[in-house]
């Protein structure tokens, strides 16, 4: 899980250990074996010191790489107060705050377990790993990082991918902590007029250095002139679609006969500065399911088209955004693992938001996101009846988290942003 901090957190670590009394095999009478053998047994078994002592050893690991980090944040010029990111994996989803502390640091919360629901209190090892041991390696980390650490379970019922959520969580958590972007505040879509435009905070001019329209990523992803297009024809819609990821330069435009998926998409492109033109004629005289679903089909290609093979892009972010008393966070990863998993309260006793029924909403959101190959999870945070304001707070949500996702990150030089060193499924 450590290398997790390479791929996400961007830092270089390596971590050797020297010395770790009593890990190494000693007694090898049954073996019959030499002494060289047995040296060459402890150089090639790399869980060699994961039998004994766990706990001394994920606190040693924890206050090495918790020194490091402190250290890191002490160099850093931008380096924030606080940040906040979730993991998405598509069985779990963990979210992360980080907040220094010169006084007493430590894990404020920890609810990662149970770590799996087979058996129902959870898994207590991981290949020789000692799931308990965790939070004691998270401790150190945080005492000697002078972090508070919160780590909270939202989903998940792998206890693999809860660890792996969790290390991914933190590490993009400090990476932006590093770069001081925190992505805590949630974007309010209600139309207001004012007389002033909104005084920029810290983290906004941070995003703004290093994603604006004036940044090196930005202008890297421009340069590259991300497009595509597809074209669906079948007995029951015919579909033309064209997006520009060059930051929405082109505009946004929408027909598809469905003026809630309309109003859906648009302002979906809008958050997430790209150029959208979608043009579908379909059957609607019998009802809006081909279109809405042959529609949601071709975005979402079209997406997957002009992201590439998505080496180089930033491809994983956590956006909010409030529309009346909606408040929706939508956590996404361009991971070409498909999955949606959401809570969003759609069962308000009626058949249809607008002009779309909402088991059709459901669908929509669901092909969008199998064919852009995402793995995204829906997190409502004030459930309430009213699914035209959550609507539309999903539709900003989302086009904020993929306008990040989707943006180049110049650090990574055409990398894949993957411990595994690719996203091939």
């Amino acid at each position: 899980m450590l290398d997790q901090f390479n791929s996400h957190a961007q830092i270089g670590t390596t971590l050797t250990i020297t010395d770790f009394a009593g890990e190494d095999v000693k007694d090898v009478t049954s073996l019959n074996v030499t002494d060289a053998a047995v040296k060459a047994i402890n150089a090639h078994d790399p869980n060699r010191h994961a039998g004994h002592q766990q706990a001394k050893l994920m606190s040693l690991v924890g206050a090495k790489l918790g020194t490091e980090f402190k250290r890191l944040l002490a160099e850093s010029p931008n380096a924030g107060e606080t940040s906040r990111f979730c993991c998405p994996l598509d069985e779990a989803l963990v979210a992360c705050t980080l907040k220094r502390n010169k006084a007493a640091s430590s894990v404020t919360l920890y609810t990662l377990p149970p770590f799996g629901k087979f058996p129902a209190a959870g898994r207590q090892y991981l290949g020789k790993m000692e799931t308990a041991q965790l939070r004691v390696f998270w401790s150190s980390l945080a005492q000697h990082a002078g972090l508070d650490i919160s780590l909270r379970k939202i989903r998940g019922d792998n206890a693999h991918h809860i660890v792996e959520s969790s290390f991914k969580a933190v590490s993009r958590a400090f990476r932006n902590m590093l770069d001081g972007i925190d992505t805590t505040t949630a974007t309010a879509t209600t139309n207001t007029t004012t007389t002033t435009a909104p005084e920029e905070t810290t983290t906004d001019a941070n995003r703004r250095r290093m994603y604006g329209p004036d940044s090196i990523n930005w202008q890297q992803g421009v340069a590259q002139g991300r497009q595509a297009t597809v074209s669906r024809r079948t007995k029951e819609t015919s579909i033309a679609a064209t997006v520009q990821l060059d930051g929405g330069a082109a505009g946004v435009q929408i027909c598809t006969g469905i003026a809630t998926l309309d109003d859906f998409l648009t302002h979906m492109a809008t958050a997430a500065c790209i150029s959208l033109n979608v043009a579908c004629t379909g059957d609607l005289w019998i009802d809006e399911h081909h279109t809405a679903e042959d529609v949601a089909i071709s975005v979402g290609q079209v997406l997957n088209e002009a992201f590439g093979t998505k080496a180089g892009l930033n491809r994983m972010w956590c956006a909010a955004a409030e529309q009346g008393d909606s408040l929706v966070e939508v956590t996404m990863d361009l991971s070409n693992r498909p999955c949606l998993t959401h809570n969003l309260h759609l069962d308000n006793g009626e058949e249809k938001v607008g002009d779309l029924s909402m088991e059709m909403l459901e669908h929509v959101l669901e092909s969008l996101v199998v064919n852009s190959r995402m793995t995204v999870h829906m997190v409502q945070l004030h459930p309430n009846n009213n699914v035209k304001d959550t609507v539309h707070a999903v539709a900003m949500a989302f086009g904020q988290a993929l306008k990040y996702c989707a943006m180049v990150d110049s650090r990574r030089m055409g990398a894949t942003a993957s411990s595994k060193g690719t996203l091939s499924v």
